[in-house]
């Protein structure tokens, strides 16, 4: 092979790229003064209890504020799971990554790929899906229903432009 046949072929253009997290209503801050003040109400209600003899309550108010800590750790835990979406004109790639950081990724041809949702008459749309050749995946699980319809919004733009294909101009 001559070193005249090398042909520089340009990264294909990005048409769309999302990256999709849990929402994460408290920061550690937040986090913090919240456990702060559920631990002065249980041990100021706590003390109460114990001062009328009914001592056993005050460990009751300890196990209570054990399994709130625990259930925000989880909370904390689940939101670190993420959903990248990017389309080229030659592929749909998602990349789920879980909260342990276990990584799935599909890849769709987007001449092929259907976005199907289901939506409900009071609430919106409940789920998406990205359906192509029997395989059905569902995207944007983090989203509510109004950031699911913008979303889906422009990732229909993004894929009729990848139908649509690329143009080349090389007067440019």
């Amino acid at each position: 092979m001559t070193s005249g046949n090398d042909f520089d072929v340009p990264p294909e253009p990005m048409l769309f790229s999302a990256l999709l997290r849990p929402h994460h209503a408290l920061g550690r801050k937040g986090f913090l003064m919240l456990m702060g003040f559920i631990s002065m109400v249980s041990f100021g209600a706590g003390m109460a209890f114990l001062l009328m003899g009914a001592w056993p309550v005050l460990g009751f108010f300890g196990l209570d504020l054990l399994a709130i800590y625990i259930a925000f750790k989880v909370y904390d835990r689940r939101a670190r799971a993420t959903e990248e979406i990017t389309v080229t004109p030659s592929e749909i790639r998602v990349r789920r990554v879980s909260p342990r950081g276990d990584v799935v990724e599909w890849a769709f041809n987007p001449l092929w790929v259907q976005i199907d949702q289901v939506c409900h008459a009071e609430f919106g749309i409940e789920q998406l899906f990205l359906v192509s050749r029997g395989r059905r995946v569902s995207i944007a699980r983090f989203l509510g229903a109004e950031e699911k319809a913008s979303f889906i919004k422009a990732l229909m733009e993004a894929l009729q432009a990848a139908k649509r294909g690329q143009t080349y101009n090389p007067v440019s």
